[in-house]
Parts: structure tokens; C-alpha cells; sequence
């Protein structure tokens, strides 16, 4: 791991986002909330919850850290029955949380998927990518500015 002693303790935020496509049909009953298996959303909320928690654990060389905030939110696409997950993490530390930020996209992306495979095995996970950070010695980061 990369020695962090030295640095400041920091607030750092990470915004991070993730794509679910699916059939219509699987996409009207994670709205309709008439999944086999439960709540879609708020599973995958908590799944995403308790994976950001845990990223230390999954990927080697992330540092343990006392998250202080993870926020993650569900924006659905009629139009293209897709669901945008984006995840917050924040922290004031001395290391950035944008691979907590990601985990928590990554596993409630895939909470859905199990979820809803039974009925809909051609769900596609796409566009798991950083939005944002700021915090730290490298400041602010915006995609696509």
C-alpha cells in the first residue's frame, strides 16, 4: 500500500456512476416493485451500501477507511429501461474514496442483475466510471471538464 502517513487529513468526496439495461418487462417490475426476489432497488441500495464498506477487503492495496458517508441514488430510463445507479462516498481522511465510490456502483449493479436474472439473463452492466472527486492533494476532479 502507499504510505499516506504524512498527508493531511482531508474532506474527500467521490461521485461515481454505472448503467443496468434491461427488457421491458424486467424493467417495469423493479418499478412496479413485482420482482420475484423483493425490492430491487432497495436491495441493491444496501448491497451497495455494505460493498462500499468492505472495498479494502475486495481490492488489494486500498487502504481500510472509516467512510463517513455513502449516499447512493437510482435514476431509471424508461425510454431505454435502464437504470443509472450513482454512489457518493465521503470521508475525511488521508486517501481518496473514489474505489468505494466504484465498489458501491459495481455491487449494486450486480444485486440487480441477481435479482432479476430468472427472468431477463440478457441484462447488460456498462458505464461504471468516476463522475467526480474532490479532496486531497490533487483537488477537484469533474469528468469531462
Amino acid at each position: 500500500m502507499v504510505d499516506v502517513t504524512a498527508k493531511a487529513l482531508t474532506s474527500r468526496v467521490a461521485v461515481a456512476q454505472g448503467v443496468v439495461a434491461m427488457n421491458p418487462d424486467t424493467f417495469e417490475s423493479i418499478m412496479n416493485q413485482t420482482a420475484k426476489k423483493g425490492n430491487v432497488l432497495e436491495t441493491a441500495r444496501i448491497a451497495g451500501i455494505m460493498a462500499a464498506k468492505k472495498t479494502s477487503e475486495l481490492i488489494p492495496m486500498c487502504h481500510p477507511l472509516n467512510i463517513t458517508h455513502i449516499k447512493i441514488d437510482f435514476f431509471p430510463e424508461h425510454t431505454t429501461t435502464s437504470i443509472r445507479i450513482e454512489a457518493l462516498a465521503g470521508i475525511v481522511g488521508q486517501t481518496g474514496v473514489e474505489m468505494e465510490a466504484l465498489t458501491a456502483v459495481s455491487v449494486a449493479a450486480l444485486t440487480i442483475y441477481d435479482m432479476c436474472k430468472s427472468t431477463d439473463r440478457e441484462m447488460r452492466i456498462s458505464d461504471i466510471y468516476l463522475l467526480e472527486k474532490s479532496g486531497g492533494k490533487s483537488g477537484k476532479f469533474l469528468r469531462g471538464k
